[in-house]
């Protein structure tokens, strides 16, 4: 699977003000100092960060300095549909191409969301070792499997309450057998974890 593009969305108005409070920082006036008092009494210090005055940032400050995450702006119900449109159109051109290539392919059927969810489960399972050929050592991904459940998990948690019964059942089954096969494989990991290593071969005198 290819990365997924990461976009930095950048703020004309951000750089606006910060153009703003650089000029207003060149005008500013410098700050009055009285006369230097002679003596061991105390002074007057200018421009002392912070840190080196021993004052410590209060929450709130904290709060502030951190930069807030903007997000662009969500695409307006024209663009949205005009999108989808012109998706199914590309959709559709590539499996025509495809049937042309392949007369005897019939029509791909409709997604529905239980190819969604047997995708989730089929990832679960190959990442738990499921489908290794007869004679190779399976390949366990035992923290992918458990990112693929959760996420099974987070699917049935958003569509509760929006889900036809069989759609429902579906995935409460699938959920049931993917947490299963996890626990069976965890404890396996742990019982081998908790054996003793097998000792040394004795050394050639």
């Amino acid at each position: 699977m290819s990365e997924t593009p990461k976009f930095t969305v950048i703020d004309r108005r951000k750089f606006k003000a910060e153009e703003e409070n650089e000029n207003a920082q060149k005008v500013a006036p410098e700050p009055e100092v009285g006369p230097r008092e002679t003596g061991g009494g105390p002074r007057l210090v200018v421009n002392e960060s912070k840190e080196a005055a021993g004052h410590e940032p209060s929450p709130v400050e904290d709060e502030k300095s951190e930069p807030e995450l903007e997000m662009p702006p969500a695409p307006t119900a024209e663009e949205s549909h005009e999108q989808k449109n012109a998706y199914e159109a590309s959709a559709q051109r590539l499996e025509e191409l495809l049937r042309a290539q392949n007369p005897a392919m019939g029509a791909q059927p409709p997604i529905t969301f239980e190819h969604l969810v047997q995708q989730f489960y089929v990832s679960a399972m190959i990442q738990m070792g499921a489908g290794t050929q007869e004679g190779q050592r399976p390949r366990v991904d035992i923290v992918g499997a458990r990112n693929t459940i959760d996420l099974l998990g987070v699917l049935a948690e958003k569509t509760r309450g929006n889900l036809t019964e069989t759609e429902e059942r579906m995935l409460e089954s699938v959920l049931f057998e993917t947490r299963m096969a996890f626990l069976e494989l965890t404890s396996m990991i742990n019982v081998q974890a908790m054996q003793p290593p097998p000792p040394p071969a004795p050394g050639k005198r």
